[in-house]
């Protein structure tokens, strides 16, 4: 897997594109973009929440200060394979995101109470902190097949475009695959801008020629929203 970074301290702008929008963004940025490393994959991911969905509801309330755990691979790991478990804050617009490897059965023991982690570091007391908290378990999987460039002037600035987006409720596994239900219609791309600073001036004049604006989209949040609540209303999840 090569030297892999764990800490990450950064803003991140989501655009939920049209087909046409995305065809002609890219058009554009062929000339100052460039395949990532890891160019091309499927990202799997599993978001835990506590039984009555506090803090994917506290996060749709748009606080200044917001946490979440998931665990994640880049393409349906086989067993014995590896995963992150992931514990992203955002604070005033700013993304942490810590991170630490294990195996993916090591990762779901370790999450469900079962095991200690493979290593004592201050991300996995993080980690702990957040579980002895909140006592999450597995609510939805989610996986998008994921493009990654990186600008040719600096590799700092990353740009992802995501596209069928699916979701699921059941095989809470990442083994388990990676087929579910779609999460957004048929063609749309989701987009996200990644950089430690400002964005430069050729990509912030670039979205804005083609009115490209910001979302608060969410792909743990849409899952709640639109499938999720619908429970809550009808009796099925109780929230306290």
């Amino acid at each position: 897997m090569g030297e892999t970074k764990l800490t990450f301290k950064r803003y991140e702008k989501k655009y939920l594109l049209s087909r046409e929008q995305y065809l002609t963004l890219r058009q554009r940025l062929d000339a100052y973009i460039q395949p990532d490393t890891y160019f091309q994959s499927t990202v799997c991911s599993i978001y835990y929440d506590s039984d009555d969905y506090h803090l994917i509801r506290h996060s749709i309330e748009g606080p200044v200060y917001k946490e979440k755990l998931r665990v994640r691979s880049y393409n349906v790991p086989q067993p014995g394979g590896t995963v992150f478990v992931e514990l992203k804050k955002k604070y005033k617009g700013i993304v942490y995101k810590r991170r630490v490897t294990m195996e993916v059965e090591q990762a779901q023991n370790y999450l469900a109470g079962k095991c200690l982690p493979p290593e004592d570091s201050q991300i996995t007391r993080e980690i702990d902190w957040f579980l002895h908290e909140n006592l999450p378990s597995p609510k939805v999987f989610i996986a998008c097949d994921r493009s990654a460039y990186v600008a040719k002037d600096n590799p700092e600035l990353r740009i992802t475009f995501d596209e069928n987006i699916r979701w699921r409720e059941d095989e809470l596994s990442l083994t388990a695959g990676c087929h579910g239900q779609p999460l957004v219609a048929p063609g749309q791309v989701l987009m996200e801008i990644k950089i430690p600073g400002a964005a430069p001036l050729w990509l912030a004049h670039m979205l804005s020629e083609l009115a490209l604006f910001p979302t608060g989209f969410s792909k743990y949040g849409t899952c709640y929203k639109t499938a999720l609540l619908e429970k809550y209303f009808n009796g099925v999840i109780f929230c306290v």
